[in-house]
């Protein structure tokens, strides 16, 4: 089983899906309970979303195993992102609303953790730095875009409904402030609510790889799945609504693509 997929475009933009993947290996699965074996914490139809980009030269990198096996949005230490709140871990034991992923008795132990470490967390992000380099060789300097989904209410995590389209640039830390409002601007063309540095700042890869000194900018982008699919299984996709997201979500690469343009 490939443990990650990579479409090299000519642009400065790559667009990393970790949380989109769903399998689960054979000798995982038994040892899982059923209600998190329908992976409800997966960004159901991420790629599908962006598949538009391709056409617009963006990169793309795509995780294939469920983030229930690795969470590649976490640091390899497993450092918590968000003090204070409910951590969801490097190898997670619940699920968002905090059920159980395992059996009684047969959840990782370290010796599990770092093995997984290794088999999927570093092939995903030596591939991720890879491109990174590809891409900043190429043009000057990269623009990473984190693309993520969540369901719209989770009242374990947060209080209330999220906001449609939520933007994070580690508190304009992982790129250029400018950059960031210029996506905000474009995100907030349509009709959906947009924010910046709210509930969501960005998780690992953005802080991470986001250098704006050394050309790197990265931005996390999580929308709400209301907005382009069912919230409930068997999380079907709505293309009329995602039509609809998907001509926003157009607006963003393009105003990130011309402000690359802009800034040569």
């Amino acid at each position: 089983m490939q443990r990650r997929k990579l479409i090299q475009g000519d642009s400065p933009l790559l667009i990393s899906i970790p949380h989109m993947g769903t399998f689960v290996p054979p000798d995982l699965k038994h040892r899982m309970t059923e209600e998190a074996l329908q992976l409800p914490d997966t960004d159901w139809h991420v790629d599908k979303l962006y598949w538009f980009a391709k056409d617009m030269g963006v990169s793309m990198l795509m995780a294939t195993h469920s983030r229930y096996v690795i969470d590649l949005n976490r640091p390899q230490d497993d450092q918590h992102l968000y003090p204070g709140q409910v951590k969801t871990g490097l190898c997670p034991l619940e699920t968002f609303d905090g059920a159980p992923i395992y059996h009684d008795g047969e959840e990782p132990d370290e010796i599990e953790k770092l093995n997984r470490v290794a088999s999927y967390w570093l092939p995903y992000h030596e591939t991720l730095e890879g491109e990174l380099a590809r891409i900043k060789k190429k043009n000057g300097f990269a623009i990473l875009y984190d693309a993520h989904s969540i369901k719209t209410e989770v009242p374990r995590l947060f209080e209330g409904k999220l906001w449609d389209l939520n933007l994070g640039s580690a508190n304009d830390k992982s790129c250029a402030p400018d950059m960031a409002q210029t996506a905000l601007k474009a995100a907030s063309s349509g009709s959906y609510s947009a924010v910046l540095n709210k509930r969501f700042v960005g998780g690992h890869i953005t802080r991470h790889y986001g250098q704006p000194a050394n050309d790197v900018h990265a931005l996390q982008m999580e929308l709400t799945w209301g907005n382009y699919m069912d919230e409930e299984p068997p999380y079907l996709y709505r293309t009329e609504k995602a039509e609809k997201l998907q001509a926003v979500l157009k607006n963003v690469i393009r105003a990130l693509l011309d402000w690359g343009t802009a800034r040569k």
